[in-house]
């Protein structure tokens, strides 16, 4: 009886020890944002999004105050049309109907950007290209990689390298105009403490020339000398 006990313990525990690798191969999974997505839904998405980013930076060329972001929404006027009407042509030769209308998550931040204007519109504006290319970041680098068919994939390669530029002009821009980290809240934090660190140096040069010069009024020439030999 124990000896049953015994071999029925060991194959349940063999079998939870095929199961671990199963398991975290499906958390892997759950992480790629692209899995499940087919070449039909990743056009679906790119041509909302692209919509989106065009709709967006015309509301910004009119209520922007910021140079820099009226710079980039015309950046994101010029590319992204360029790039939806690639997707249209490519997606009327395969029979995908794409949509006509933003989805709901843009049509509401339409809205609300529609009520802001001046700085305050910069700020919301450009937090806002920040998440939405991240996010095009992401599904555009899925699709070249897992993509099924080999037109949307390469349309998806050769757009990459625009939408990642798109975003770092966004992270930058943002980090000027406020309204969240962006890419350069770390750099900027090393760069305060890098400047408190050569104000520091400068401080104590600062202080150890008053000290020399009070050296100098106290001790004389001879003794200068004997300091410098000192240092």
């Amino acid at each position: 009886m124990k000896r049953t006990v015994a071999l029925a313990l060991l194959v349940a525990l063999a079998g939870c020890l095929f199961l671990v690798p199963a398991f975290a191969a499906d958390d892997r999974d759950d992480k790629d944002t692209n899995k499940g997505v087919s070449d039909q839904q990743f056009a679906q998405k790119a041509s909302a999004a692209g919509l989106a980013e065009v709709n967006l930076a015309n509301l910004a060329l009119q209520r922007a105050s910021s140079p820099q972001v009226k710079e980039f929404a015309q950046h994101m006027v010029a590319d992204h049309t360029k790039a939806n009407q690639q997707l249209i042509q490519m997606a009327n030769r395969k029979n995908i109907v794409l949509p006509a209308t933003m989805d709901r998550k843009h049509q509401d931040l339409d809205r609300q950007l529609g009520q802001l204007r001046g700085a305050e519109f910069d700020r919301a504006y450009m937090k806002a290209m920040v998440a939405d290319h991240k996010e095009a970041v992401s599904l555009f680098e899925g699709q070249s990689k897992n993509g099924k068919d080999s037109d949307l994939k390469e349309l998806a390669s050769t757009t990459l390298p625009t939408l990642r530029e798109h975003l770092k002009m966004a992270q930058d821009i943002q980090d000027k105009v406020g309204g969240g980290t962006g890419s350069g809240g770390e750099r900027n934090k090393g760069g305060d403490r890098d400047q408190g660190g050569d104000r520091n140096k400068s401080s104590d040069r600062d202080q150890g020339g008053d000290r020399n010069k009070g050296g100098d009024r106290d001790r004389g020439g001879d003794r200068n000398k004997s300091g410098d030999s000192d240092k």
